[in-house]
């Protein structure tokens, strides 16, 4: 028979549920990728921090593994631990477990609790027991990824069992767990009946992105899949099967968008209840009416790039010449490299047959393995970088050696400026330029890559074929960067930030993309860009967007449309923009600019607020 206290306890905490407010609620989200830089969800998770803090306060926690090898220099210990998560820690250490708690060096500086997932090695027998006789999900002997998964989602289980106990009903416990990585928890605190509520949201299906990169016909395919059957294909049954008990045990089951919503009903077997728009954290971007200047000055160090790289070859105006850029992980088909290519090579096409005067400068940002940065590039921006310095003494000499001969001079004629230079100069300057010329055309790629990976490599087969090798009447030039670009660059020697305020256009028209932030960073730093309504964010801003092309955001259409249909599509939104004037690109700049506010995640976690009444709704018994 139940016990007055028992009963008492359950009223008080029916009576809590029936709001929820930062004041009567612990909410804990837990991600592989907490003070772990592994992917997307790093951006996810971090940029959306600052908005959470602000609303939840010291009730905000994060959760992740302590597995990352310079973790203390995101992270830094606390010694309080009187509060219930501090509690909770310190009754996991009683048990010999190593967990960190502190804080997250980011702005906000939110709670952080990380577990070391070898803690619980010795037993890793025995969990992968029960999640096969209690939940149907087998796991592999012994497997460098799923191993530490599995360990971290038992060290959350116990985690979130003690902080049940410590909390004793007095405060509603909400844990949302982002990923399969950090859902492995989710189907065992179902079972044991922890008194809390579960969210679980997929940023991308794990099968989908296999499928997706295989599979030329993939969304018409969708609904005829079998899941269990291909999750063996590709080897990854046990990530798929988690995840998929991840999304029927939660109380709340989202994802990121419309487009990753009917993938999940496909593949996960159920529907999401919610859709949770990624946002970011705008005012990390703003520069306020300083934008069109760092736009100026980045494009600048770019143009000493391309100078670097094709003027030895041949010259061309860089008043006149745009850059327009993609970067992301290396995924030919998902990524959109392959149409944006073919689009490329149709705007060469059309760029001639239309006399543009203008030259387009097409930049690949993508990691691939390499060797060596190519020793012509290099070669070639350190002749440029001397001849620079030799220019600028001949300037300085001129300047002083001009102003004495014009104020000496009584005929009034204009003074011969070689002579007033010393013939070491000149001569130093003849010879540079001499040596820095070549007859050979610039080169696609900017690094040696390793033979595995070039042979691998599907971009320079399609720019041979297509010859788009960087000749001097190509109006479309091609640079391939197989490294993301950093300060430590020696080509660039600017920061991967101030790379894309430099660049015109960033083009990204994903196959798929179950969000998408590339397009959405250039939008919040004012660079106009492309996206596809196959992608997160280009779908999203179809439905709260009308007219988004006349505001920099341009959408290609991929959704039941031939690949041909959307290479027109995007050649001819590329041609649109190489058209445009420089008062009608500083202008679309200015709109973009000014709507970025739209996708900040002070707006957008209300998104995430419904989600939370919606669990605190169904966790009521």
């Amino acid at each position: 028979m139940e016990s007055m206290g028992a009963k008492s306890v359950r009223a008080k905490r029916k009576e809590m549920l029936s709001e929820v407010s930062a004041e009567n609620t612990l909410l804990c989200e837990a991600a592989w990728e907490v003070c772990n830089q592994v992917g997307g969800i790093y951006t996810v998770i971090r940029s959306k921090v600052p908005s959470m803090v602000k609303k939840w306060g010291d009730n905000y926690c994060v959760i992740g593994p302590y597995v990352h090898k310079d973790v203390e220099v995101e992270f830094e210990e606390r010694q309080d631990l009187s509060d219930s998560y501090g509690i909770a820690v310190r009754r996991m250490r009683d048990m010999g477990i190593e967990v960190h708690y502190g804080h997250w060096l980011i702005t906000g500086r939110p709670k952080a609790i990380l577990f070391n997932p070898q803690s619980v090695n010795w037993r890793l027998g025995q969990i992968k027991y029960e999640l096969w006789s209690h939940h149907n999900i087998p796991c592999p002997h012994q497997d460098g990824l799923i191993d530490p998964v599995i360990a971290f989602g038992e060290l959350m289980r116990i985690f979130f069992r003690e902080l049940c106990d410590v909390n004793n009903g007095e405060k509603r416990i909400i844990g949302h767990f982002h990923e399969w990585m950090a859902g492995t928890t989710i189907p065992s605190i179902r079972k044991e009946e922890l008194p809390m509520t579960t969210i679980f949201t997929t940023h991308a299906t794990m099968l989908g992105r296999y499928l997706a990169m295989n599979d030329p016909m993939f969304y018409e395919h969708l609904p005829f899949l079998d899941w269990q059957k291909e999750a063996q294909h590709f080897n990854i049954e046990t990530q798929v099967r988690i995840e998929r008990a991840a999304a029927h045990g939660s109380h709340v089951f989202s994802t990121v968008s419309e487009v990753t919503a009917n993938e999940c009903t496909a593949l996960v077997g159920r529907s999401p209840d919610i859709i949770l728009p990624n946002g970011l954290n705008i005012e990390r971007f703003t520069a306020m009416h300083e934008f069109q200047n760092l736009h100026r000055d980045y494009k600048k160090k770019i143009s000493r790039f391309v100078m670097g790289h094709f003027f030895p070859s041949y010259s061309f105006d860089l008043d006149k010449t745009l850059f327009f850029f993609t970067s992301g992980r290396y995924e030919y088909r998902n990524k959109g490299f392959d149409l944006t290519l073919e689009a490329l090579a149709r705007l060469n096409h059309r760029m001639h047959q239309e006399g543009i005067d203008k030259t387009v400068v097409m930049f690949f940002v993508t990691k691939r393995p390499y060797q060596t940065i190519n020793p012509f590039s290099l070669q070639s921006r350190s002749d440029l970088t001397e001849l620079r310095l030799t220019c600028k003494a001949i300037e300085k000499q001129i300047g002083e050696r001009l102003f004495l001969d014009v104020t000496q001079r009584q005929d009034g004629q204009f003074p011969d400026l070689e002579a007033v230079v010393d013939q070491h100069l000149r001569l130093k300057l003849k010879r540079l330029q001499q040596g820095w010329k070549t007859k050979s055309l610039p080169p696609v790629v900017t690094h040696y890559m390793t033979p595995e990976a070039e042979n691998e490599d599907e971009i320079l087969p399609f720019l041979r074929n297509s010859g788009m090798i960087n000749k001097k009447d190509d109006k479309v030039k091609i640079v391939y960067h197989p490294d993301f670009i950093s300060g430590q660059s020696p080509l660039f020697r600017m920061e991967y930030d101030h790379f894309v305020r430099g660049c015109h256009l960033g083009i990204f028209p994903s196959y798929y993309e179950p969000w998408g932030y590339t397009p959405l960073e250039c939008a919040a730093r004012g660079i106009p860009n492309i996206t596809s309504d196959l992608s997160g964010f280009g779908d999203y801003v179809l439905k709260v967007m009308p007219e988004s092309q006349d505001k920099g955001i341009y959408v290609i259409k991929r959704k039941n449309r031939s690949f041909d249909e959307a290479a027109n599509q995007l050649a001819e939104c590329m041609l649109s923009f190489v058209r445009m004037g420089r008062r009608d690109r500083i202008t679309q700049r200015n709109v973009l600019e000014n709507l970025s506010d739209g996708f900040d995640w002070s707006y957008l976690t209300r998104y995430y607020d419904q989600a939370y009444s919606m669990a605190a709704e169904r966790g009521k018994k």
